[in-house]
């Protein structure tokens, strides 16, 4: 039982079309950074296998963080295993670390002599600019957030059997 069935009548709080998108979304954050990494995996690979872009030396470390997130959080949902987040988190964070640093070094808050990216592609070069904002260190930034955020705020005790 729900701790909103639990309340009188009176003390329930009319639903609200967020509270419905926070009740179906709750269950499913672990699917959501799931998806996030297939996509940001998929995604990396499409712009380096199929546009040929190639990555620099950071976007190499963000891929070494996100690409084995796929395997971990396919094994853990399937196993419905309670402590994904402690092997899924570290990796996380580890590629936010970098794709922040990398979005400071692209958008020249971090001067380019602290990049080290020295050889192949450059760290700070302009390849994807859609919509004239969204830039592939972006991109990776965001994905890292989304699963970060997923895999904490993921409620992962086991629910308890009320009758």
């Amino acid at each position: 039982m729900s701790t909103r069935e639990q309340l009188l009548p009176e003390q329930r709080e009319a639903p609200t079309i967020m509270s419905g998108f926070a009740e179906f979304l709750r269950p499913n954050l672990l699917t959501l950074a799931w998806l996030q990494a297939i996509i940001a995996t998929v995604g990396s690979l499409y712009f380096s296998q199929v546009m040929g872009l190639v990555p620099c030396v950071l976007c190499w470390y963000q891929r070494i963080a996100m690409y084995p997130l796929v395997i971990i959080f396919t094994v853990g949902i399937l196993f419905r295993d309670h402590r994904l987040r402690f092997y899924a988190l570290p990796l996380s964070l580890i590629g936010l670390g970098i794709a922040i640093y990398h979005n400071l070094l692209y958008y020249g808050i971090i001067p380019e002599e602290l990049q080290p990216c020295t050889a192949g592609a450059s760290c700070t070069a302009k390849q994807i600019e859609l919509f004239g904002f969204i830039t592939i260190p972006l991109m990776s930034l965001v994905a890292f957030s989304v699963i970060n955020l997923c895999l904490l705020l993921h409620n992962d005790t086991p629910a308890s059997d009320e009758a």
